[in-house]
Formats: structure tokens, C-alpha cells, sequence
């Protein structure tokens, strides 16, 4: 099966051919198939766009069978061209197959007014990892949109680093919305340096930050944050602005501090 099966027939046929690609790509590694979805991705402006969006949506198939560098070139074009109007799929491409020279473009995509390409350029800018971006991402921490925040904190996390870190545990401090669970999670992250500064936080004085501390100390899997969550659980009645109590959030917490420990035993003893 070659490239051609891509451009022939009717459109729902051309799909099924390119399913069927990607699973042999993704079982076998066949390079009959290797070969046609690297002709789509380097010549894709020839191919219909639906094609490119639904391979692109397995582009991590495509990236384990692709030399370093092999696409970069038809990838930052596609990121580029608004005619196609596929930047949310190639910042997809960009980001299974390292395209760290993406960043700027995947940058100035943060205000498209698509929301599919700017969640696409967050997800993109996490997994490339280039702390140099943490200064585009960290207003949109304020964002007034909830999705556009939690992206934003993902991004943040995946980045990792002093800047990124400080850009959330800011956040943490300046509270600007009532829920701030993606915050929270993020900062679950960055453990375990982040670990005494969330147990630190579970003695503050206003009841929203010692339940957001006990969110995050519960994510982050750390033997350490027990204790600190057993007595929240024991002795605090505190209220948050959203009526939760600061003993359930940490009730949960434990919960989930008990299965990501079981998760990491497992993961442990199958190796």
C-alpha cells in the first residue's frame, strides 16, 4: 500500500486506507506504510486535510518510525499555513517529533482565535519543554478561561524548572479564582522540593490554602506529605470560599497519596 491509496477513491475509502496504514506502521513498523504517512506529512498540501488531521492525531506513530529532523522542515510549514488551516494538528507533529524550532511560531499561536489551535500550541510548548517560554505562558494562568488556565498549569509542569515552578506557586499564593485544582496538580510536579513548602502551606491561616495544599500534597505520591494529611483529616474544620471543607480534601488526598504509592509498587516490581 503506497501514498497513492491516500489521493484515490472517495474520501471515507481514503480514511480506512490510512487506518489501515497506521496500524501496520504502529504492529510492524511496515515501511511500505512508513513511507506513505511520511509522503502526507512531507507533501501535505496534496492530501486532503481531513487525512492530515486524523494522522496527525496518531502522530506519535509516525514520530517512533522518523529519523530526527526527517519532517521538521514540512511541519514548521504546516504550523505556518493558515490556507490549510491544520496549525493545531502540525503543532501536534511538531511536538511528537521534537520540533524544538516550532517554539516561536507555537508562541505567537497562544492568541489564534481557534481554540483547538491554541490548546493544541500548550500541549505543543509542555512537551518541547523549552523553559525560555515560561514568560508567554504564565499570564494565561489568569486567563478568563478555564480550560486556557489548565492548560497553561500542564504546560508549566511539563516545563519544570525554578521559573515555571514560581509561576504556579504565585498563583498558589495570589489566589484570583475560587477552584485552583489545576494549580494544585501542577505543583504536585515538582516534588519532592516542592514537598515542605506545600506542608508549610497546610498550617496557613486561611482555610482555601491549606485545602489546596492538601490537594497537591496527596498528588504528589510522597510518604513524607502522610502525616501531614492524616492530622487535616483528624483535627481541621476548616471552610473554603466554595463551602469545601479542608478534612474532605484531605480525606481524598490520602486516598490518592495510597493509590499512586500502589501504582509506583507496581510499576516497580513488573521490571
Amino acid at each position: 500500500m503506497t501514498a497513492t491509496v491516500l489521493r484515490d477513491g472517495d474520501l471515507d475509502t481514503r480514511e480506512e486506507h490510512l487506518y489501515r496504514l497506521l496500524e501496520r506502521a504502529h504492529d510492524f513498523g511496515d515501511p511500505a506504510a512508513v513511507a506513505a504517512l511520511h509522503a502526507l506529512v512531507r507533501d501535505y498540501a496534496a492530501y486532503h486535510r481531513s487525512l492530515y488531521t486524523r494522522a496527525m492525531n496518531h502522530a506519535d506513530v509516525i514520530a517512533a518510525h522518523t529519523p530526527p529532523g526527517a519532517l521538521r522542515e514540512p511541519l514548521l510549514a504546516a504550523l505556518d499555513d493558515t490556507r490549510y488551516n491544520c496549525q493545531a494538528w502540525a503543532a501536534m507533529g511538531c511536538a511528537a517529533m521534537g520540533v524544538r524550532e516550532a517554539v516561536p511560531a507555537l508562541v505567537g499561536l497562544l492568541d489564534h482565535p481557534q481554540w483547538k489551535v491554541v490548546e493544541e500550541a500548550l500541549r505543543a510548548l509542555g512537551r518541547l519543554g523549552d523553559a525560555s517560554t515560561v514568560p508567554a505562558l504564565r499570564p494565561l494562568l489568569g486567563d478568563g478561561v478555564d480550560w486556557v488556565r489548565l492548560r497553561a498549569a500542564e504546560a508549566l509542569a511539563d516545563i519544570g524548572g525554578p521559573e515555571a515552578l514560581d509561576a504556579l506557586w504565585h498563583e498558589f499564593e495570589h489566589r484570583r479564582f475560587p477552584r485552583i485544582g489545576h494549580i494544585a496538580s501542577a505543583l504536585a510536579a515538582f516534588a519532592p522540593q516542592v514537598v515542605p513548602r506545600l506542608i508549610a502551606a497546610a498550617d496557613d491561616p486561611d482555610p482555601n490554602r491549606r485545602y489546596w495544599a492538601a490537594v497537591a500534597l496527596g498528588s504528589t505520591g510522597d510518604e513524607r506529605v502522610a502525616a501531614t494529611l492524616q492530622r487535616l483529616q483528624a483535627e481541621d474544620r476548616g471552610t473554603t470560599v466554595f463551602d469545601g471543607e479542608v478534612r474532605a480534601a484531605a480525606k481524598k488526598a490520602l486516598r490518592t497519596l495510597r493509590r499512586i504509592q500502589a501504582a509506583i509498587a507496581a510499576r516497580e516490581a513488573g521490571q
